[in-house]
C-alpha cells in the first residue's frame, strides 16, 4: 500500500502504528477523517496558508472572467492582458480558481499577505466564528470570484517555505532539539485508499520532518497531524481549510505570533 514513497522518505519515516492516533481521538473528540484538532495546549495560533500576487496587478478581472475570455479567445487565450502569458496563471486553463499547490508559483509573484488582501477588499482577516477557508474574503466572491492576479491559499496543507520554517520554529524551542521524536497522521482523503478505518501513521525525528513535503504518496504536502511523542506541541492542518493550528505552550505559540517569515493570528473562537 506504501511502496511508492522515495526510498529516502520511508527510510526516515517509517510506518507507526495505528494507535499512536488513540489520544488525539481523546483530545479531539473526533475520528479525525479531516484532521484530528486539538484544542490549546493550553495556547494556539494559527498559521495562514501563503497567497502571492502578480507583479503586474491588479487587473480587474477574476478567474472565471479570464478563463471564458481565454476559451473564446481566436489566438488561443494569448496576452488577453498585456504581458501576461495564460501559462503564469493557469496550470489548467479550465479552472475557475487557481489556488496554490505548495510552491511558489513564479518569479513574477511575491507573497500576498492576508493582511494586504484584507485592507484590499475591506474584508477581516478571519471572520469571528470562522475558520480562514473557501468562506474567507466574502467580497470577492461577491464580486464575481477570486481575483486574477492572486494565486490563494492552499487548501488542507501549508506551502513549502512556511512548513520550513515551521518545523525551524519548532526545532528552536523543542527540549531535545532535532532529535525530538514525533509522529505524522495523514487522512485517507488525501490518499489512493478505501481504508478509511486504519489511521496512516509515520514516525521519525523533527530533524527530518521537512523530508515529509515530498512524500510521494500524499496529494497533500504536509501531514494531517503533526506532534511531538511528549504531546507538548501539536499540529493540524484540517483537509478543508486554509490555515494550519499549532496548539502547545505559551512561548512556542508568541514565537510562532511574532516570526517575520510566517502569518500567524490567534482565533479566539476556535482556541
Amino acid at each position: 500500500m506504501y511502496e511508492t514513497s522515495t526510498p529516502a522518505t520511508a527510510d526516515l519515516w517509517p510506518i507507526a502504528a495505528p494507535a499512536e492516533t488513540g489520544w488525539l481521538r481523546e483530545l479531539a473528540d473526533d475520528d479525525g477523517l479531516t484532521g484530528f484538532m486539538p484544542p490549546a495546549l493550553p495556547d494556539a495560533a494559527w498559521v495562514l496558508h501563503r497567497m502571492h500576487a502578480h507583479e503586474l496587478g491588479p487587473f480587474g478581472m477574476t478567474y472565471a472572467e479570464y478563463r471564458r475570455a481565454f476559451l473564446n479567445s481566436e489566438s488561443g487565450g494569448h496576452e488577453i492582458i498585456p504581458g501576461l502569458d495564460p501559462a503564469e496563471v493557469f496550470e489548467d486553463p479550465s479552472d475557475t480558481f487557481a489556488p496554490s499547490k505548495g510552491e511558489h508559483p513564479g518569479r513574477r509573484w511575491r507573497r500576498l499577505p492576508w493582511a494586504e488582501l484584507a485592507r484590499r477588499t475591506g474584508d477581516p482577516v478571519a471572520a469571528e466564528g470562522l475558520l480562514p477557508c473557501h468562506r474567507s474574503f466574502p467580497s470577492l466572491r461577491e464580486a464575481g470570484g477570486w481575483p486574477l492576479d492572486v494565486s490563494g491559499p492552499s487548501e488542507g496543507s501549508l506551502d513549502r517555505a512556511d512548513w520550513d520554517r515551521l518545523i525551524e520554529i519548532l526545532t528552536e524551542h523543542a527540549p531535545l532539539g532535532p532529535d525530538t521524536r514525533c509522529l505524522a497522521y495523514y487522512t485517507p482523503l488525501g490518499q489512493n485508499t478505501e481504508d478509511f478505518d486504519t489511521p496512516h501513521v509515520r514516525a521519525g525525528r523533527l530533524a527530518d520532518a521537512k523530508a515529509l513535503y515530498d512524500q510521494a504518496e500524499e496529494d497533500y504536502r504536509t501531514p494531517s497531524n503533526l506532534w511531538a511523542d511528549d504531546r507538548s506541541w501539536v499540529l493540524c492542518t484540517d483537509y478543508d481549510l486554509w490555515a494550519t493550528k499549532l496548539a502547545g505552550p505559551p512561548p512556542l505559540v508568541e514565537a510562532l505570533l511574532h516570526d517575520h517569515d510566517i502569518e500567524a493570528v490567534r482565533l479566539p473562537w476556535a482556541h
